[in-house]
């Protein structure tokens, strides 16, 4: 059956998702040449694509078992992270698998008109949810580095659960809600869509393409610049403190050797108590045990040593998390400069449909980028991936020298 074609007041308007693959049916029979060359396109965009989805699905579903498996793992910021690979796992599977079958299929959508409405919700449904959910980490990170005293009074269980549900929430309000509903697009379209059931294209007027691509990647593009902008600038302040700290530590040590050749009967002086906070009956103890006790912080009874532990172990992940940060910019913001162009510019902003589609797995690719991410830049991650695919697969057993020691 020839599919008809939308009237011309569609073709005007900004499609969120077009349908990518040139038809089949446009291949001239007489052409052996140009209908093998499309095979061998289609069956290297399959591979393409189901690459991008077999690594979305096996590494989020590692990131959820390692946390799960290992409890080392089990930290506050880690419920972001596990709730982060869940909503990338959902995109994966409600939303990477039908736009790959549209394609594979040559443009031809063959799951009916209600169906079509479910994917579209799906797919803005978890792809926004994945986005709000590494703004969340990006505030998570915030409070944690450069304000680590309200740390705890502000990001409590009823906080982090607060967020976490609001991230899951929101999302519906620009997917099903005014999809179903129809809010989303021009009677125009609905009344193609009714007469035209193989066609799934998500035609958008104006004020749902600004308000969804706001709340989807603007808002909280913008809220994770921020956030990475103060921590960076934290970060560096940290690093000198902690740099003259130690350097002070050192010097105070130095002080300290030289004035232990004295005889050990003498009185402190009131510089010596200040680097010996500890009762007087340990002055009369080594000289080693008095040197680390001049590395303590009079002013909240940790140690430099394990104050830079702490700061260290802050920021690498937040330096991981930034990493993933900017791999999310990466692939989502191409994506949504044409969106909203196409929005407010119409068919004057006309963009191939190869370079759409290139567009679309940029950004779904950002959800089999995380876990990767988490494998090469965190250690423990990276330990914890090791034995929970040690566990799962018993032939791979020997392929680390190193085992994990988690239990």
């Amino acid at each position: 059956m020839e599919v008809s074609e939308p009237p011309d007041e569609e073709v005007n308007h900004p499609i969120f998702r077009i349908n990518l693959s040139s038809s089949l049916e446009d291949v001239s029979q007489d052409n052996p040449d140009a209908e093998s060359s499309n095979v061998i396109l289609i069956a290297l965009k399959g591979v393409i694509m189901i690459s991008i989805i077999v690594t979305a699905l096996l590494g989020n579903a590692l990131v959820i078992a390692s946390v799960r498996r290992h409890r080392k793992l089990r930290v506050p910021t880690n419920r972001y992270v596990v709730s982060l690979a869940m909503a990338d796992l959902l995109v994966a599977v409600c939303a990477m698998t039908f736009n790959a079958s549209v394609e594979l299929f040559g443009g031809k959508w063959l799951l009916g008109s209600i169906m079509c409405d479910v994917w579209n919700s799906m797919d803005v449904y978890f792809s926004t949810a994945s986005i709000l959910h590494l703004c969340c980490i990006s505030v998570d990170r915030y409070y944690a580095i450069v304000r680590p005293l309200e740390y705890p009074a502000i990001m409590r269980t009823v906080t982090v659960t607060a967020m976490l549900s609001s991230a899951w929430i929101l999302p519906a309000l620009i997917s099903f809600i005014p999809i179903f509903m129809g809010w989303y697009t021009t009677q125009q379209h609905l009344d193609f869509r009714r007469k035209n059931p193989q066609i799934c294209m998500f035609v958008v007027n104006l004020p749902y393409a600004v308000i969804s691509s706001c709340v989807s990647f603007w808002i909280p593009g913008i809220v994770m610049i921020i956030m990475y902008c103060k921590i960076y600038k934290e970060a560096v302040k940290q690093r000198a403190a902690l740099s003259r700290a130690s350097s002070s530590t050192v010097l105070n040590s130095v002080h300290v050797r030289r004035s232990s050749g004295g005889s050990r009967h003498h009185s402190r002086t009131s510089h010596q108590l200040l680097l010996h906070p500890s009762d007087a009956s340990d002055y009369g103890r080594p000289l080693s045990y008095r040197a680390s006790a001049a590395e303590l912080n009079v002013e909240n009874g940790t140690s430099i040593r394990q104050q830079t532990r702490s700061w260290r172990a802050e920021h690498k992940a937040a330096r991981t998390l930034g990493i993933i940060m900017g791999a999310f910019l990466l692939c989502w913001l191409p994506f949504f400069i044409w969106y909203l162009t196409t929005s407010l510019c119409g068919e004057a902003c006309y963009c191939p449909n190869t370079v759409v589609s290139v567009l679309f797995w940029i950004g779904y690719f950002n959800s089999a980028l995380n876990p990767l991410i988490y494998a090469y830049f965190n250690r423990d991650f990276r330990d914890a991936f090791k034995d929970t695919l040690k566990s799962a697969l018993p032939c791979c057993a020997n392929c680390w020298k190193t085992p994990s020691q988690f239990v």
